[in-house]
């Protein structure tokens, strides 16, 4: 086995160099022996010997070539990207890119990257615009005085039934259902179809299943709904007090003070939440690119691009995704019209893993479960669905480094200790 060390820059390597066919022969006969010895009963096909054979050559590659430069295995930032391999005469050629951690100068005067703003304070008309829909909230549903035709925004008491085909679909009903008119919780298309309906008035609902429905047997498909109106409900909110406070609370000590003072709290949350994603988040982002300078990890940065591309034709169709994947040029338009949002996310999390270092901000991996229970829990989604999604598709660490982003810049911006 000969490898060659090529220094690019100060953090990129490229290992060059060939192993003879001989030693991938022996290590196929090798792991053939011990698949014999150890008497399996289901023992592997060749190709797959084969496959570990050569995995664990190329290991065996990368790890002369580590050697070779003197490399620290703890500097080694992912994984070595296959740069080219080629199958010669006796023996097979590799190149590979492998990159190590940058160095990163973190002392820096955090006012040169906060922007100015102004905390978010509630207002008192704020608080007692978010007590009273509050204290509706909490109200009880009551039937309305006098029957009225349906309008936008009210809601209404139904049953209703589902047919695919002519043909009712499991979960497709339900009686006496609370539903309002604009909260936009069904199918679109749905609520619209209800303005209008009288008291026991029953009528047929058609529409067509969003094509990303989120149950296949659904997703795209044409179905009637037969609709049946009882009556329209309302919320009367009563005038909140102390017996309020104490019920909301949960606490025999709390006042309709102490309520205001939580809601407000609750609101200038918010509004700062809102400013930090708005605003602040992203100038910072941008302060930080300009203040830092040094060499990124190519092999990071294709990997991102790799990830970029993905996301970007996550919507093709099978025969889309074909026809853009056999047109090269279509292909690398793409990558290189990705490559510098890549070289920024990718800076950015090296910046931001550096100064949260500093800082000593750490994210549990329960932190990171709640955080994504609470996205499920706004988007109206499954929690467990979501976790296994982002388990499954790699993005815990993404996920994580979002939360140590958000927690290192709330500190920079004053926002907690």
């Amino acid at each position: 086995m000969k490898v060659t060390v090529e220094k690019i820059d100060d953090i990129n390597f490229i290992l060059s160099g060939t192993v003879d066919n001989s030693t991938i022969e022996s290590k196929v006969a090798k792991l053939k022996e011990d698949i014999a010895k150890e008497k399996k009963d289901d023992e592997a096909s060749d190709e797959t010997i084969e496959q570990k054979a050569a995995g664990e050559v190329f290991k065996d590659f990368i790890d002369a070539g580590i050697k070779e430069a003197n490399i620290d295995v703890e500097n080694i930032l992912g994984q070595p990207g296959l740069k080219k391999y080629e199958q010669q005469k006796d023996k097979v050629y590799f190149e590979v890119e492998l990159s190590i951690s940058p160095e990163i100068n973190v002392d820096i005067d955090y006012k040169t990257i906060v922007p100015a703003f102004t905390k978010p304070v509630a207002s008192a008309e704020d608080v007692e615009t978010k007590l009273t829909e509050f204290a509706t909230k909490q109200a009880p549903f009551k039937t309305i005085p006098t029957p009225k035709a349906v309008e936008d925004g009210d809601v209404t008491v139904i049953d209703f039934e589902g047919f695919i085909d002519g043909k009712p679909f499991e979960g497709g009903s339900a009686e006496k259902f609370n539903l309002k008119i604009g909260s936009n919780s069904f199918i679109p298309g749905f609520e619209e179809q209800l303005i209008g309906m009288e008291y026991g008035e029953t009528r047929d609902v058609t529409l067509r299943f969003p094509d990303d429905y989120q149950a296949d047997d659904l997703a795209g498909k044409e179905s009637k709904f037969v609709v049946t109106l009882h009556e329209i409900q309302e919320q009367i909110a009563e005038m909140p007090d102390d017996a309020f406070a104490k019920k909301i609370l949960s606490d025999e000590t709390a006042t309709l003070d102490t309520l205001k003072e939580k809601l407000a709290e609750q609101i200038t949350s918010q509004e700062l939440s809102q400013l930090y994603m708005s605003e602040l988040k992203p100038k910072m982002i941008t302060a930080l690119l300009s203040q830092f300078d040094f060499t990124l990890p190519n092999n990071i940065v294709e990997q991102e691009i790799d990830a970029k591309v993905r996301e970007k034709t996550r919507g093709y169709s099978e025969e889309q995704h074909k026809t853009f994947m056999e047109d090269k040029g279509k292909f690398m338009e793409l990558r290189e019209s990705v490559r510098q949002a890549a070289r920024d996310s990718i800076k950015t999390a090296l910046i931001v893993e550096a100064l949260a270092k500093k800082e000593g901000v750490e994210v549990h991996e329960q932190e990171v479960h709640a955080a994504l229970g609470y996205q499920a829990m706004m988007a109206g989604q499954d929690a467990q669905e979501l976790l296994k999604y982002y388990q499954e598709n790699n993005l815990m660490t993404s996920a994580k480094l979002g939360l140590i982003e958000d927690k290192l810049f709330g500190i920079i911006l004053g926002f907690h200790k």
